[in-house]
């Protein structure tokens, strides 16, 4: 990688799968900045150096054309803080190539050209990246950076022809500008693929743990609110009803509230005022509570609201089978979060003893606390009554705000320094690894474009010629064995990389002392500006003092030489100066760059992991939005009308008919928690939810298995269990519900031989919406007062086989 680019302006369009693509926008809106400033200094380093080397008669013009030059350099520095039009940009550049061409006539001399040929080539190097979106227009540049330099030799000599070899030398760095930044380019690319592959599917694991945490929380509403309510309905008669109105009109609020977007923070006191019963004078409520809240209680929305859903659910817990209408709500500051305990003195149970399937604690009282960070317990006895105690304490879970949903899995997360920390390490590598594998590249083709030739062309003047020849292939040893490492993304190991710098050294000594002094750095020293750029491959992943220390000791061998033979002349001086300032002191700034590029990578992870957050939100939010939609539109056909009536009292909670149309979607609401039970029986599983809520309205129903149901899509189950939930929620006495498994076929029937409304066999209602399943059948016929309902499901051939083998 030599050098600089245009940032900001990169081609967007290309891959667009990649993402945010932030290696890439780093990589070049640091080379762009790096590509100004070093040519910057190169001009303004070379110019005063060439200044010194000329004839003083001269300085004058030059000094005009060199400072006009360096205005040029300065206009451009000013761009990147604020940009200039193309046309600018363009016409800048390409004064700095031609002023620094025609300065060499005016200085006159070696020196000139020798700081002719080092302004042009860094001008044609950085060029090749400042405009790497238009490369049409790097290349013209580059070109009338050869073209003044030309002009240049033609004038400085007239009747001379240019110097090819400096033309030649022009173009081939410009192209090895140009293929380094699309090799460093498309690493970085490499890193914004992987990223964005790693964070879709984080992406895809944070929405299903959202959406399945959401579905979670939807149905522990739904427990606390219709579904308690109807089953209520359903299996009273002859009760006081005053508090059926305001609980479904707050059923029906509660139910149409989207959760799992509330922010911020809520006074916990205040919530639990308004549990039904906490008010003073509220004689309708189920429970009459006595109250001693200490507030305000500040706590973050997701943990306040999750205790306050809980209350309710316990409240209603307490009215359903505490055998009291008096409990105990307190609530007070600890530890930097907030206790809330409810208590009653009722008939008490055995925590231990209740079913799985009874979800009214495991879901809506301690599911949602440990959802939250928090903790739920419960203590009673038979006789003793019951302590629910809530517990929250600041800093058990991050608070619940935009950026992170309520209720997600930490198993599904890793914490946010990890995940930053290893997009990170991934942009690091990418980008060194490119850039070794640049350095690879100007080694090999310096080696054998431009080195080869000079070696060749001048062996009559090394003392002797053979060392030379081999320094010559011990680099390329070196480079063989570094390519071998590099191209299969390995990195170098320590004894490689101590043996390769060791020969490199050994290459720069080797050829400073067996060329006569006077030349070194000229035409005929070929390795001066070669051994930096294998020494780059072999250190870039280290600290840039261990290179600068390499660099270093390069120089000083090579002044060691020079010095042996006598103290050289200013003009001498100058010119190895420029030598220096264009070679090594290039590669220098390269491995600047280098790790310019590696500080700056967690400013990319950090756009990375932002950008992508935004996209995960939005994702969330989009699904949790469709989810809530399909769910209330699911309820529409039957709860809400049920909610809706009872709530405005359109519909009698004394008339029989409503009280079974509440039993059968009670039955239905159960059949849909069982769903998500992890067990190895789902369809008997939810066959028990719905038979559990018959017996609870005192019918006595039997339930008999024959054979192995093996895997039923769930789809399927609701389908055939849908109309023996309706049959069993209007069965008042007796009923026989019958489970038959084949390799072929699912039967479920149920016979009930006391309906209350066995004169209606039509089919009621769909549960929540759910379409009929064209591979499930219906039958119901009735007799003497019976009604025997049957659904059938006929599995497709493949599962028939899998069954079979089961």
């Amino acid at each position: 990688m030599w050098h600089g680019g245009r940032g900001g302006n990169a081609d967007r369009d290309v891959e667009s799968m990649a993402g945010p693509r932030s290696s890439e926008h780093l990589f070049d809106v640091t080379v762009e900045r790096y590509g100004l400033w070093l040519r910057s200094t190169v001009v303004f380093l070379c110019s005063a150096l060439g200044i010194v080397a000329a004839d003083a008669a001269t300085n004058p013009l030059a000094l005009s054309l060199l400072l006009t030059a360096l205005l040029a350099c300065a206009v451009r520095l000013h761009g990147l803080r604020h940009p200039l039009p193309f046309a600018w940009r363009w016409t800048l550049d390409a004064l700095v190539v031609v002023l620094t061409g025609l300065s060499q006539p005016v200085l006159g001399g070696g020196g000139a050209d020798v700081m002719v040929e080092a302004i042009l080539g860094i001008c044609v190097i950085t060029f090749q990246q400042e405009w790497a979106v238009r490369p049409m227009v790097g290349a013209t540049l580059a070109a009338l950076g050869a073209v003044a330099c030309a002009l240049g030799d033609v004038l400085s000599s007239p009747g001379h022809g240019p110097e090819l070899t400096a033309l030649v030398k022009l173009l081939v760095v410009a192209g090895l500008s140009r293929a380094a930044y699309l090799i460093v380019r498309t690493r970085a690319r490499a890193a914004d693929r992987s990223a964005a592959a790693w964070a879709a599917s984080r992406r895809e694991a944070d929405v299903a743990a959202a959406r399945r945490a959401t579905e979670r929380e939807y149905l522990a509403t739904l427990h606390d609110t219709a579904s308690a309510t109807l089953l209520m309905v359903s299996q009273g008669d002859g009760r006081d009803w005053s508090w059926l109105s305001p609980r479904a009109r707050e059923d029906l609020e509660a139910l149409s509230a989207m959760p799992g977007f509330e922010t911020g923070s809520v006074d916990l006191a205040e919530l639990l005022r308004c549990v039904p019963g906490a008010r003073e004078g509220e004689e309708q409520a189920l429970v009459r509570l006595k109250t001693r809240i200490d507030g305000p209680l500040t706590v973050p929305s997701g943990p306040g609201l999750a205790i306050f859903n809980g209350v309710r659910e316990a409240v209603t817990n307490v009215a359903r089978h505490a055998g009291v209408r008096e409990a105990e709500l307190r609530a007070r500051a600890e530890q930097g979060g907030a206790v809330v305990e409810l208590s009653d003195a009722g008939r008490g149970f055995d925590p231990g003893s209740v079913p799985a399937r009874r979800r009214g604690i495991s879901n809506s009282i301690v599911g949602r606390m440990h959802a939250v960070g928090g903790s739920a317990t419960i203590t009673s006895e038979p006789g003793s009554g019951t302590l629910v105690r809530w517990h929250w304490r600041a800093g058990t879970q991050q608070p619940w705000d935009d950026a992170r949903l309520k209720g997600e899995p930490r198993a599904h997360q890793l914490p946010a320094p990890a995940q930053h920390a290893a997009v990170v390490r991934l942009i690091r590598g990418q980008l060194l690894h490119g850039a070794q594998l640049a350095a690879l590249l100007i080694s090999l083709l310096s080696q054998f474009v431009l080195s080869l030739r000079q070696l060749t062309a001048y062996q009559e003047v090394y003392r002797p010629a053979w060392v030379q020849t081999v320094a010559f292939v011990c680099l390329i040893v070196v480079a063989v064995v570094g390519a071998t490492y590099l191209l299969r993304g390995r990195r170098l190991p320590p004894a490689v990389r101590g043996w390769g710098v060791a020969s490199v050294l050994g290459v720069s000594a080797a050829c400073a002392f067996t060329l006569p002094p006077e030349r070194l750095t000229g035409a005929e020293d070929w390795s001066y500006g070669l051994v930096g750029w294998h020494a780059l491959f072999l250190l870039a992943d280290l600290r840039i003092r261990v290179f600068a220390a390499f660099l270093g000791a390069h120089i000083a061998i090579n002044v060691t030489a020079v010095f042996l033979l006598g103290a050289p002349t200013a003009a001498d001086t100058a010119v190895m100066g420029i030598a220096a300032v264009s070679t090594c002191g290039f590669q220098l700034s390269v491995g600047v760059l280098m790790h310019l590029l590696h500080d700056a990578a967690p400013a990319a992870g950090t756009a990375a992991a932002r950008e992508e957050e935004l996209r995960t939100r939005e994702r969330i939010h989009e699904d949790m939005q469709r989810d809530h939609k399909e769910r209330y539109r699911a309820l529409t056909a039957t709860t809400v009308p049920l909610l809706v009536g009872l709530g405005h009292g359109t519909l009698s909670p004394h008339d029989e008919e409503v009280r079974l149309r509440c039993g059968v979607e009670a039955a239905r609401m159960r059949r849909l928690f069982a769903e998500s039970d992890a067990v190895s029986d789902p369809l008997l599983n939810e066959l028990r939810a719905c038979v559990e809520v018959a017996e609870h309205r005192g019918a006595t129903i039997s339930l008999a298995v024959r054979g192995r149901q093996g895997e039923v899509p769930v789809r399927i189950r609701r389908e055939l269990i849908d109309p023996v939930a309706v049959t069993l929620s209007r069965t008042r006495s007796i009923a026989r519900v019958t489970v038959v498994s084949t390799p072929s076929s699912v039967r479920v029937s149920v016979i009930s031989e006391d309906r209350a409304d066995c004169r209606h066999t039509e089919e009621p209602p769909r549960a929540h919406g759910h379409a009929a399943d064209a591979g499930v059948t219906v039958a119901r016929t009735t007799r003497d007062g019976s009604l025997w309902v049957e659904a059938v499901w006929r599995r497709p051939t493949e599962l028939q086989e899998l069954t079979r083998h089961e």
